[in-house]
This record gives structure tokens, sequence and C-alpha cells, in this order.
């Protein structure tokens, strides 16, 4: 029975506990001379997971629902009449109509639908659901009562004392109906209901959609349900699908998100058995719930997340990167005063209309905010908040690594104010939009970000992130997606030329007198943009080419073997011409050489540089560089250097960013005197002594041109 006794029938074990019987069951077959052997051996064996106990397998009776015929055919060779006849086909029609993301989803309901047995809706507990099924003892009839008005009416004891509760024991026990088959007084069966019945039924019972069906149908199908993957198939989604099947043979939802489920860091399940548990409000406290969301919204759905201390700081990483943008602009515009006007649309405005050299570089990462705003909405309207996140993260990394470090020395320096302005309204711009559009997934970030940034210096702006639309249609018309290509091939020659330096051994300070660029397509802004890679690349010119031709030697090798039999005795003066380099390539890719004609195939064509120079191919993009260093290059690519050391000075002494300071040089031996003027400038020094510093002034020792320099 449910208290472990064995019930009448079975001889001597009757009203024993089934945990005190086994030596009496031993010495039974001991006396049927049926016994073997008595050993223990270790084995798998289920126990209470709450307090460890041993459990007890016991056979039961429950109820079910019938799911009906599982059909050998294909579902798209039943007939109408075989779909009626089993509700797990019934279904599987209403899965069909359902959008299911990802979409492995609807392969995983279908499986279920298709290989589950009855649903067994009853459970042997106390508190639950009471299953209205009346079972007859006396002639086997059952019936199910539809509703509190059948049970009054159909009630011939126990109604008084049922009357004004809840449909749960003990109360509902206490009603009795007549049988319909033998009129004998029945009883409620003591189980209750699964507890996904109730779940499954939620669309129809919060809906009043027996008491108001108008109603229930303005809200009915639910849009969207989210869930995650592991159990929900044969349990919520499967009981929402099967009721609103058997009620409407409509599907209860549009869209159903599932993901998978959280696991600790160690890629098992959370359990503080396991040690590897963390609490929500530690959680919380310690990594932060931003960073939490950011991890969960960058996630894979079909993927577990496997959550802890270290995958929270590659998220930390990723919003350290938009903080620091964000925390450049304040800092910068604070030292310099810089406001923004009363809205967004003006400072934009701003920023657009600066025209200067830099515009182009204003204009790009507006339009990158711009693109960043329609894509997240997409995405987001699409239920693919991973999506939306990849998309600001792209943004964030553009902004910061791009825009913010070119963009840095026009915000420090005020000897070209209608630049800085445009270059402040830039970026708050671009930092405005991009809280907007992370609001939904970094609600704290961006609120902090957007209250700075807008409340407090527009008194008649929105006072909450929260409160503003999504940006995508204000910024329409900021988007110039021919820039955006164009800045796109600018940043891959940046990245072939540092490729080339760093093989040729070649700092990045070090400027180098020319480059050499060809690009596959024209280029929107061009003068504007071959500044740009000027200044990146570290070169004096940045010469536009059409291919590299005149810059590398070409050679021919003819393929013996494919053209030894075909060309026989012209073989030698075919050579011969090869080894001097005379010969012409067509515009076919033919070439005429020692008297004879070669297909491509035929010809192995090898470029190298000429002296002096690297070159870097990418899909129609050439970029050659001059590696050729003068004495005049070398001595100003000492002077950053020494730029670059004095302010690693400045930030180990602890000095602020606007402190003038005054420099002593020693070691230099003359060689930088004609640019000290500049690193001067470039460090806010009022003054740069050459010779020893003073005993109370930070100094340091680095090498610069190969030798030692004393900085103070």
């Amino acid at each position: 029975d449910e208290f472990g006794t064995y019930l009448a029938g079975f001889g001597a074990l009757t009203g024993r506990d089934v945990r005190d019987v086994t030596d009496q069951i031993v010495d039974h077959l001991r006396r049927e001379d049926v016994f073997y052997r008595l050993e223990p051996y270790l084995h798998r064996y289920p126990h209470c997971w709450r307090c460890g106990t041993p459990l007890v397998f016991r056979l039961v009776d429950e109820w079910y629902i019938s799911m009906g015929q599982v059909y050998d055919r294909p579902r798209s060779e039943l007939t109408p009449e075989e779909v009626d006849a089993s509700l797990r086909y019934q279904i599987m029609e209403a899965v069909d109509r359902i959008r299911w993301i990802p979409s492995f989803g609807y392969e995983r309901e279908l499986d279920w639908l298709l290989n589950m047995h009855d649903w067994m809706i009853s459970k042997k507990r106390y508190w639950g659901l009471a299953l209205p099924i009346y079972d007859c003892p006396s002639c086997g009839t059952f019936d199910v009562i539809g509703g509190e008005e059948e049970l009054r009416e159909r009630a011939v004891a126990g109604w008084d004392e049922f009357a004004g509760h809840t449909p749960h024991r003990p109360w509902i026990d206490a009603v009795q109906i007549a049988c319909r088959g033998c009129g004998q007084p029945v009883s409620r069966i003591t189980d209750v209901g699964n507890p996904w019945l109730d779940a499954g039924i939620v669309p129809f019972s919060t809906l009043h959609y027996r008491t108001d069906p108008g109603y229930w149908r303005q809200w009915f199908p639910a849009d969207f349900v989210t869930e995650s993957f592991p159990g929900q198939f044969r349990n919520w989604f499967y009981a929402m699908l099967a009721m609103s099947t058997v009620l409407r043979r409509e599907p209860p939802f549009r869209e159903l998100f599932g993901y998978a489920t959280l696991f600790g860091e160690d890629g098992r399940p959370m359990h503080k058995s396991s040690g590897n548990a963390i609490d929500f409000d530690e959680a919380a406290e310690r990594m932060g719930v931003d960073v939490m969301r950011w991890l969960f919204a960058k996630a894979r759905p079909e993927e577990n997340i496997l959550f802890g201390w270290h995958a929270a700081d590659e998220a930390r990483r990723e919003l350290l990167v938009l903080w620091n943008a964000y925390a450049f602009f304040v800092t910068y515009a604070r030292l310099s005063g810089w406001q923004p006007r009363e809205g967004i649309d003006e400072a934009v405005a701003s920023a657009r209309a600066a025209g200067r050299d830099r515009g182009a570089l204003d204009r790009w990462i507006l339009s990158r905010a711009a693109g960043l705003a329609a894509r997240a909405e997409d995405r987001l309207r699409d239920v693919d908040a991973r999506g939306a996140a990849e998309a600001f993260s792209a943004f964030v990394d553009d902004l910061s690594t791009w825009y913010v470090r070119l963009s840095r020395e026009r915000m420090r320096r005020n000897d070209d104010p209608a630049d800085a302005d445009a270059a402040f309204a830039t970026l708050h711009a671009a930092l405005v939009v991009g809280a907007r559009v992370a609001a939904p997934m970094l609600p704290f970030v961006s609120e902090a970000m957007y209250r700075n940034l807008v409340t407090a210096a527009v008194p008649s702006a929105a006072e909450s992130v929260h409160l503003t639309r999504f940006p995508t249609a204000e910024t329409g018309g900021w988007r110039d997606e021919q820039l955006e290509a164009s800045m796109t091939l600018v940043r891959r020659a940046v990245e072939l030329a540092r490729t080339l330096r760093a093989h040729a051994g070649i700092r990045t300070r070090q400027p180098l007198a020319r480059m050499w660029l060809a690009v596959p397509a024209a280029l929107v802004d061009e003068i504007a943009l071959l500044e740009l890679v000027r200044e990146e690349v570290n070169v004096a010119e940045v010469v536009r080419i059409d291919d590299e031709s005149e810059l590398v030697e070409r050679r021919v090798k003819p393929l013996l073997p494919r053209i030894g039999k075909r060309l026989g005795p012209q073989i030698p003066a075919v050579m011969a011409a090869a080894r001097e380099g005379r010969f012409e390539i067509r515009p076919d890719g033919m070439v005429e050489i020692g008297g004879a004609t070669l297909a491509p195939d035929e010809v192995e064509i090898l470029a190298t540089p000429r002296p002096g120079t690297a070159v870097a191919h990418d899909e129609g993009l050439v970029v050659v560089i001059d590696t050729n260093l003068t004495p005049e290059l070398r001595a100003e690519g000492d002077a950053r250097e020494l730029t670059r050391s004095i302010q690693d000075l400045r930030r180990s002494a602890g000095l602020d960013l606007a402190d003038r300071i005054e420099i002593w040089v020693d070691g230099l031996d003359g060689r930088l005197d004609g640019h000290l003027d500049d690193v001067a400038a470039d460090t806010l020094a009022i003054a740069i002594n050459v010779g020893e510093a003073p005993s109370d002034a930070s100094s340091t020792t680095v090498e610069i041109g190969g030798s030692p320099v004393r900085i103070g």
C-alpha cells in the first residue's frame, strides 16, 4: 500500500513493511529449493533526492488520456478519418501551424508525439488538482464532471460541506454523485491530477474561455511562449497543445522560443551537493545583473550555458569596451566644457555638417549607429536576442577600436574648436543610440549612460532610456552603406599594411615614406579615407594604383611536364626566354614566350616585391609599403617613441590628464633637436630641457634608437 506495507493475500508477508522482509524471503527460497547464492553487489538504485532514503517500487493503477493509434504510414498518406480517430495526429496538425525557434524544436515535438504512449494524468498525492472523476466500485461506470454547476446538479451528498471552498481536498472529497449505471452513491477518486493539466489549460482558464468567449478570442492564441527545452516538449508545450487541440483543433500559440538549460561551469548540472551551485542573489551581487543578462543574450539558445564566474568575466570584458568609450567621452567632454544641444537631432546635425577632412569618419560611425538600430530591431522582432547582441558587439568594437581611437586627439586638443565640437557631438549621438538599442538587453548600464548623457544635460528629454522609442526611425537618414563599404575596405588595407610592417620588423610608430594601394571598388570620400589610411599606417604618402604590376617583378616558370610533348624542339628557346625575362602576359592570361604561346595552366607566374617594398593581397585589395628607412624617418620614429615614453611616465607619476609638465631628457645627443617642439605639444609640456633631471622629478630610463635615454 502507500505506506510500504504488504496487502492481504501475500501469506506471511501480509502486514509486514517491505524494508523488513529480506531475510524472510531468502528463507522461503531456501525452503522451496530455488535458492542459488546470497551476495552483496553494487548497483544503481533510486533514492529520495531530499533525504537520501532508498525508494520502493510499487504497482498502482493510474488514469490516462488516450492519444490514439500510431499508423505505420507517413502523415501525408493518412485520410482525414484516420487523423480524426487519433489525437496525436490532430496535435501534429497544430504543431505544423507554429513557428518553432530554433527550428529543430518542430521535429522534436513531432518525434515526441509519434513515440509517446497514452498520457498519464493522475498522481498518488494529497495536494494538487482534484481530478473530477467518479468511479463506481459497484458496476465499473465512471463519470468526468465538467464544472461546478454540473457537480451541484449531480450531487446526492456532501454539497453543503463543499460549498464556498475551492475544488481541492478535503472539501471536494465530501461530495458524492449518483452512478449513471446503477444509481449507487459514488465518491471522487482520491488521485490528484498531473500538474501539467493545470499548466496546459492556462490559455483557456485564465482568459475566461467559458465565461467570456469574446474576451478570450481577443487574446487567443498567444503570440509568444518561451521555456527551456529539457522536459517541456513532453510537459508544458505538449500539455497546451493537447488541451487546445481537444477543445479547438487549433494551436494555443503562434511562436515558441525554446532554449537549452543552464549547467555549472564544470559542465555538470548545478546542485549544492556537487558544490557548483550559484545562488541568484550571489550572482547578481558579485557579477552584476547586466553581465548576467549579456551572458544569456549572447548564448546560442540551442546549446547549454556553462554558468560561472569565468563566463561572467568574459561577458564583463565585452561590456567594459562600451563603458570605456563612454567614460572617455564623459572625461574629455567635461575637460573641454562641451554640452549637448537641446536634443539629439541638433547634435547630429552639427556632427554631420562639420564637413572637414575627418567628416567621413563622423558620418561613418553615425551610419553604423543607424545600421545597428535597424539590425537590432529586426533581430529582436524576430525573437533573436543573440543576433541583436552580436550586432551591438560589432558596433561597440567599431566605435571603440576605430572611431574613438582615431578621434581622441580631436577631443583632446583645442587647436580646431569646430572639429572638436563635431567629434564630441558625433560620439555623443552614437553613444545615446547605442544605449537606446541596448536598453532591452542591458537595462541598467543603458539607463546609467542615458541619464548622464541626456537627462542630466537636456531637461526636456525623456527621463529614462526605457521611456524612449527604439531609435530606428529617427536614425534612418544617417545611413550611408556605400561609405560603410568603403570604410571596410580601408580598414582591411590598414590591417594588411600592419601585417607587412610586422613581417618586416618595423614598429608601428616608425614613419614610412609611402604606401601604394589598389582597391577592388571605388571609395566614397576617397581623399578623406586615404588620409585615414595614411595616418593609421604612419606613412608620409598614400598612392592609388590600378594594380601592383609596376611594383613587383614577375617571372614565368614554364611547366615542362605539360608543354614537353606539345612543344618538343621549342623547349630550349622557351626556357631561355624565361630565364632572361623575355615574355608577355596577355589580358586573357596567355603567355607569349620564346616564339611559343602557353596557356595559363602551362606556366606558373611568380611575382616578388621589388627591393625595399613589401606586398600583400586580399580579394582584389593590394597593399604595398616602402620599407626603406632614411635617417630623417628614423629620427621621426624615435621622437614618437619618446612621446609615448613620456606619456607612460606621466601616468605612472599619477598626473592628471590636463596637468602641464616640465620634461628633462638625457642621452639623445642632439639626435631629435628638430622634433622636441612637437613632443612638447603632444605631451602638454611647458619646456623640454636637455640634461639630467632634478632629484625630485619622476624618472625612468628607456631605449630610443638603440641607446638608453633618461627621462624626467
